[in-house]
């Protein structure tokens, strides 16, 4: 009889066994899936963003606009030998046609890019910690601040977005087209930038201008690089 309960005892504690391998099984099936569709709807929404603000021209015969592309070249080039090859080629393309788009100087931008990454131009970047919380991505934005930036430039908006490098410039320079237009100087639109629009106003009152050392530097090394263009 004994035998017989331990054989009993044995079969359940099996059975109970193998029931809690496959509910495991189950849930780790369940949580693949589960970050398999995450990451599906993340790329789609990269996709979604990536078509919204995709360039509309890119099919231009070269020949036909052969001098707005080569000036876009010169650019391109001049921003990828500036950062040393950290801003890709592909980056300083699509950033010098959709600045222009937005009459934006594309080395302003860059130069912002390059303060705003310590010159790594990270798409990863995760700045450090202030009582607003980490700003993210290349254009160091925060999540305050990103998403009514993204509904004015007609952008879907996900937080995994501020880390596409695209995205990010594209949120760059439709913040710096609403900042020079709502300014109408380059001075308040960049350290506005920087310190937001609050922070400009303090800025101004206590330095009686809004030239920071943020908007000179971008600005000084933006003729720099033009000045570079020009000569070759």
């Amino acid at each position: 009889m004994k035998y017989r309960q331990k054989v009993l005892f044995s079969i359940v504690s099996l059975i109970a066994i193998i029931t809690i391998f496959i509910s495991l099984h189950h849930q780790t099936q369940m949580t693949r899936l589960q970050q398999e569709n995450h990451a599906l709807s993340i790329e789609n929404l990269t996709l979604q963003a990536r078509a919204t603000y995709q360039l509309e021209d890119v099919s231009i015969d070269l020949q036909d606009d052969y001098h707005h592309w080569a000036t876009l070249e010169e650019m391109a080039e001049q921003m990828v030998n500036d950062s040393g090859g950290n801003f890709k080629k592909s980056w300083a393309i699509y950033l010098a046609n959709e600045a222009k788009q937005y009459e934006v100087d594309p080395f302003l931008v860059y130069e912002l890019l390059k303060i705003e990454t310590g010159g790594v131009f990270d798409p990863e970047l995760v700045g450090p910690e202030t009582r607003y919380g980490h700003a993210y991505g290349m254009s160091q934005f925060m999540k305050n601040t990103a998403p009514w930036i993204a509904d004015m430039a007609g952008l879907p908006y996900s937080e995994e977005l501020l880390f596409d490098p695209y995205y990010s410039m594209q949120l760059a320079i439709v913040y710096l087209d609403f900042l020079h237009h709502k300014y109408q100087d380059w001075d308040q639109a960049l350290t506005a930038y920087h310190r937001g629009m609050s922070g400009l106003e303090n800025y101004i009152m206590e330095n009686g201008t809004a030239e920071s050392d943020y908007a000179r530097r971008i600005q000084t090394n933006a003729e720099q690089h033009h000045a570079v263009v020009m000569a070759n």
